[in-house]
C-alpha cells in the first residue's frame, strides 16, 4: 500500500501459518489497492479478515493500532477478537480497533461532539425511548402504528444521509402529500428536540460522525489513525455508513470490503446491496477477488442455491462449489395444514436423532415469520424435544421492564440521564416537550444532569405550575425509592414504587387488547418478584447492589447459549449461523415470498432471504409447504412457492411423487420410533 507500510517485518514467534486456498491467499496478500472480496456463503471470509490483519501486522509492518475492522454485530466483533487474539497474541490483537459501525460512530462521535455543538455526556436514546420521543411529538391520540411508520420513515432519511434540512423537496410541503410533508415537519422537530436533550438516536451514531468527518481536520486525523480498513457483510451497509467509510478510506481507498450481495436481505433496515457496485464507480482501480469454495455444505445443497439466485440480477456472478460429498436429496414435504407440517417436522427431526445418531443442536427448523413458530413449539414439545427459540423478545427487552429499570437505575443512579429521559414522562404526569427542553437546557447552561437540573427551584420555577408540582413529586418519589432501598427493605420500597406512579393502571389505559396489557403487568409484577428473590438469596442486600445483580442477570440473558436444544429462528436470525440438518417451514406464496415485500417490489431480496436458508444446511435439507393455514383464527388456501419451480428438479425429492418410497419411509420410522420406545421404557 502506498504511502503507510514501512516494509516487510518477520516475527521469530509467528504462530503456525493457517492454510489458504489460493483464492484467500490472494486476498490476504493484495495491498496495491482498494480490493473488494466477493464472498459466497461458507467461504471463508472471517477467516480471510483474519489472515490479513495478521499480514499487515507481521509482513506489511503496520502497527496494530493503525487497523480497524468493522462488522455489523457485537457478536461478530467479538468472535473476531477472540480469534484475532489466538494468531497474534493479546497486546498486538487487543490493539486492532475491531467494532460494529455504530461503535465506531459513537467513538468519533464522542471525541468530536464540540464541533457539532454537543456537550459532554451526550446520551443514546433506544429505538423505544425514540419511539416516545415521536409519540409525545405528534398530536395526542396518534395510533401507535402512525407512531412507528412517522420514526420509520425518520430512520430512512437518516440512512440516506439526509438531516431534516437535506429532506429533498419532494418529501415536503412543496411537492409531497400532505402526510409526507407533516412527517418531514416531524423530522424537523424530532432534531431539535434531540439537541436539546443532548441526545442522538441509534441512526445518529451514523450520521453525525459522517458530518464530522465532512470537515478537512477531524476526517485528516481518523484517516491518519487508521492507515486499513477491514469491513465485513459490506452488502448490509446504508448510504450513511457507505459514505462514512469512503470518507476514512480517502481516496486512495486503504481497504479491503468483504461481503455478498447474493446474501443482502436487510433492505426494510436500509441495505444497499447496490453499494458493491457502487464500490467499484467510486474506486476505479478496485481489484476484486471471488470467494467460491464452500467449506460448509455438499454439492446437492450448493447446487440449488446456485440456480435459485442465477434468477436475481447480481453485482459480480460467482458459482459456489464444494471439495464435499454430493449429499442427499433435498425432500420437499406438502401438508395439509401448519399442525400437519409441524408434526412432520417434529417426527422427521426424532427420526434423524435415532437413526443417525445426532444430537438435538444439529437440527434448526427455519421460518419467514415469528408467528409460524407457536404451532411449531407445540409439536415439539408435545414429542418431548427440547429446543431454543431464537429472536424471541429478551424478558429485559421487554417495554414495561425497561421502564421499571429505569426508574430503579435513576432512584440509585441521578446522574443516568438517559434513564431519566425515558420514564420522567412515563406515565404521563403534565411534563411534555417543552417542559422536557426546559429541563435539558438548564441542565446543559448549568453543568448539571437532568435530575439535578429538576430538582433546581430555578428550573422548576420556569415551568407551568402543573408541571412543576409534577416534577417535584417525580424526584421526591426517587430520592425516597432511593433512600428506602439503601435503609430498609428494597423491594417494599420498589413496590410502593410502582403502586405510587400508578404503572398498572396505565397499562391497561394505553392498551386496547386487556389481554396484552394483563401480561405486560404480569412482565413487571415478575420483576419486582424477580428482585425478592435476590433479597431473599443475599439478605442485607441494599437496592443498588440488587440493581447491579440484575443487570449481571440481564447480560446473561443476551448471551444466552442455547446449548444441545433444536434451535428455531427466523430466515433473518439464521444469517451467519450454519447446522447439518435444515428444516425450512412454510414455503409458500405470501409467506416465502412474503405478500408485503412483494407489494414493494421486493421479490429479489426474498429470493435472497430464501438462498440464505438453503445454505444454511451442511448434510441435509427439508423443504415444507402447507395447503392451508391459520392466519388470523380462519383457515386459508394456500399454494407453494414460486421458488420451488427455481429449484433444479433433479436435486428434489418430493414426498407423494413415489408411493412405494413413501411407504418405505412410513415403515422405516415406525420401526424407529418403535426402537425409541422400547430403549426409553424398556
Amino acid at each position: 500500500m502506498p504511502g503507510f507500510m514501512p516494509g516487510p517485518v518477520h516475527s521469530s514467534n509467528h504462530k503456525p501459518k493457517i492454510q489458504l486456498n489460493e483464492q484467500q491467499r490472494a486476498a490476504v496478500q493484495y495491498t496495491a489497492g482498494p480490493l473488494l472480496v466477493v464472498a459466497g456463503a461458507g467461504s471463508g471470509k472471517t477467516r480471510v479478515i483474519i489472515e490479513k490483519i495478521v499480514h499487515l501486522v507481521q509482513n506489511r509492518g503496520l502497527p496494530p493500532e493503525r487497523i480497524a475492522a468493522i462488522t455489523f454485530t457485537n457478536k461478530a466483533a467479538k468472535e473476531m477478537r477472540e480469534r484475532l487474539g489466538k494468531r497474534l497474541g493479546a497486546n498486538p490483537a487487543g490493539a486492532v480497533a475491531v467494532s460494529t459501525f455504530h461503535a465506531l460512530g459513537w467513538r468519533i462521535l464522542r471525541e468530536h461532539h464540540d464541533l457539532l455543538g454537543y456537550r459532554p455526556g451526550i446520551s443514546i436514546l433506544d429505538e423505544q425511548d425514540s419511539l416516545n420521543v415521536v409519540r409525545d411529538l405528534l398530536p395526542g391520540g396518534t395510533p401507535p402504528e402512525r407512531v412507528r411508520l412517522a420514526r420509520a420513515q425518520v430512520s430512512r432519511w437518516k440512512n440516506l444521509a439526509l438531516a431534516a434540512g437535506d429532506v429533498p423537496k419532494t418529501h415536503t410541503s412543496e411537492g409531497a402529500s400532505e402526510g409526507e410533508a407533516s412527517v418531514w415537519r416531524l423530522y424537523r422537530r424530532y432534531e431539535d428536540h434531540l439537541r436539546d436533550l443532548n441526545g442522538v438516536d441509534f441512526d445518529d451514531l451514523i450520521l453525525q460522525p459522517l458530518r464530522v468527518l465532512q470537515q478537512e481536520e477531524p476526517r485528516l486525523r481518523w484517516q491518519q489513525q487508521l492507515r486499513y480498513l477491514l469491513v465485513d457483510e459490506y452488502q448490509d451497509s446504508n448510504e450513511t455508513q457507505y459514505r462514512m467509510l469512503r470518507l476514512l478510506a480517502g481516496d486512495e481507498g486503504r481497504f479491503t470490503a468483504v461481503g455478498d450481495d447474493d446474501q443482502s436481505i436487510y433492505g426494510w433496515r436500509g441495505a444497499q446491496p447496490e453499494n458493491l457496485q457502487q464500490l467499484q464507480r467510486d474506486y476505479p482501480k478496485l481489484h476484486i477477488i471471488k470467494l467460491e469454495q464452500n467449506y460448509r455444505s455438499c454439492n446437492t445443497v450448493l447446487k440449488a442455491a446456485n440456480a435459485l439466485i442465477a434468477n436475481n440480477p447480481r453485482a459480480v456472478e460467482k458459482n459456489l462449489w464444494s471439495g464435499l460429498h454430493e449429499g442427499e436429496a433435498i425432500r420437499v414435504i406438502p401438508c395439509a395444514d401448519d399442525k400437519d407440517e409441524a408434526a412432520m417436522i417434529a417426527a422427521e427431526i426424532l427420526h434423524r436423532e435415532y437413526t443417525s445418531k445426532a444430537r438435538w443442536g444439529d437440527f434448526a427448523v427455519l421460518y419467514r415469520g415469528n408467528h409460524q413458530s407457536r404451532v411449531l413449539e407445540q409439536a415439539l414439545r408435545e414429542q418431548r424435544i427440547p429446543y431454543h427459540l431464537s429472536g424471541g423478545t429478551s424478558f429485559f427487552e421487554r417495554t414495561e421492564v425497561k421502564d421499571l429499570m429505569c426508574y430503579l437505575r435513576l432512584a440509585v443512579n441521578p446522574d443516568d440521564n438517559t434513564a431519566f429521559m425515558r420514564v420522567v414522562n412515563t406515565p404521563r404526569r403534565d411534563l411534555g416537550t417543552q417542559s422536557r427542553a426546559a429541563i435539558a437546557r438548564h441542565a446543559g447552561q448549568h453543568h448539571l444532569s437532568l435530575f439535578e437540573a429538576a430538582v433546581a427551584a430555578e428550573c422548576r420555577a420556569a415551568l407551568p405550575a402543573r408541571s412543576a408540582d409534577s416534577l417535584a413529586r417525580f424526584c421526591d418519589l426517587l430520592i425516597a425509592t432511593g433512600d428506602r432501598g439503601e435503609r430498609s427493605d428494597p423491594v417494599e420500597a420498589v413496590q410502593d414504587l410502582v403502586e405510587a406512579i400508578g404503572y398498572e393502571a396505565w397499562l391497561r389505559e394505553q392498551s386496547d387488547n386487556p389481554p396484552a396489557a394483563e401480561r405486560r403487568i404480569e412482565n413487571a409484577r415478575e420483576l419486582v418478584a424477580w428482585l425478592g428473590r435476590l433479597r431473599d438469596d443475599n439478605p442485607g442486600m441494599g437496592l443498588t447492589d440488587l440493581l447491579g445483580r440484575l443487570s449481571l442477570l440481564t447480560s446473561l440473558d443476551a448471551d444466552d447459549d442455547p446449548g444441545q436444544q433444536v434451535r428455531l429462528m427466523t430466515l433473518h436470525g439464521s444469517k451467519g449461523l450454519e447446522f447439518p440438518h435444515v428444516f425450512l417451514a412454510g414455503v409458500e406464496e405470501d409467506l416465502l415470498p412474503h405478500r408485503n415485500s412483494m407489494d414493494e417490489g421486493a421479490e429479489a431480496e426474498e429470493r435472497r432471504l430464501m438462498y440464505v436458508g438453503i445454505t444454511r444446511a451442511r448434510e441435509t435439507l427439508t423443504l415444507s409447504f402447507a395447503r392451508h393455514r391459520r392466519r388470523y383464527g380462519e383457515a386459508i388456501s394456500c399454494e407453494p412457492s414460486r421458488f420451488l419451480e427455481e429449484l433444479p428438479k433433479d436435486l428434489l425429492d418430493w414426498r407423494g411423487a413415489d408411493a412405494d418410497k413413501d411407504e418405505a419411509r412410513t415403515k422405516e420410522r415406525a420401526a424407529a420410533n418403535l426402537s425409541r420406545l422400547k430403549e426409553l421404557f424398556g
